[in-house]
């Protein structure tokens, strides 16, 4: 079992409608620090991603943000991070950013806060992770999300041992923490994702169809 040293946080740009939201995002970078952790993350100043990565910095974690080239442009960089990695597609952000962490961690966020956690968590039924995924529960913000994964799977569209690699913890930031570091770590990567950025895709066009 690999010990984990980073741990990655998706959240919203957004700050939220409700103070709750940002002082959960300050006491996970807070946590992070405090267990000597390296926090990896999308590389903004602004909402409750410029909040988890301000207390992780104030409390002395290395942070390192990865930030497309186009986001950059618009003045949201974070530029007091330890690292700031600027690359060239959304597609590279999440590939770079799973290559870099041991861990995810999401808190409250919108559609890019789901869809960054919802990959990594198909990778993982992929088999090509085997890195602990879960869920800070603030204030039951994921309930019906958590709802939602027990429908599908019983409607046999998710497998029970796939819904449970997602773990959901409610506020507490250090035992949403333990819930993830407890888990293993490490086993053999069969797909690879530092492998899956390299793979190239041939775009294939549809034949020409004559007519009359």
């Amino acid at each position: 079992m690999s010990a984990i040293a980073s741990v990655c946080v998706f959240c919203g740009a957004s700050p939220g409608g409700d103070p709750i939201y940002r002082a959960a995002a300050e006491a996970m970078g807070r946590e992070i620090a405090g267990r000597g952790l390296r926090l990896i993350y999308g590389g903004a100043k602004v909402g409750l991603m410029g909040a988890v990565a301000d207390a992780a910095l104030g409390a002395g974690a290395e942070v390192i943000g990865v930030l497309p080239h186009a986001l950059s442009d618009k003045e949201i960089a974070h530029t007091g991070l330890t690292s700031l990695e600027i690359v060239g597609s959304m597609h590279e952000r999440k590939a770079r950013m799973a290559e870099l962490s041991d861990a995810f961690v999401a808190l409250p966020g919108g559609a890019g806060t789901l869809e960054e956690i919802f990959e990594i968590w198909t990778w993982g039924q992929l088999g090509f992770h085997a890195k602990p995924a879960g869920f800070l529960n603030v204030r039951g913000y994921y309930d019906s999300l958590r709802g939602f994964v027990d429908h599908a799977v019983g409607e046999a569209f998710l497998k029970a041992p796939h819904r449970d690699m997602l773990i959901f913890r409610e506020d507490c930031v250090d035992h949403g923490l333990h819930g993830i570091r407890r888990l293993p770590v490490g086993r053999p990567d069969p797909g690879g994702v530092r492998r899956r950025r390299r793979t190239s895709v041939r775009r294939v066009r549809e034949p020409h169809r004559r007519h009359g």
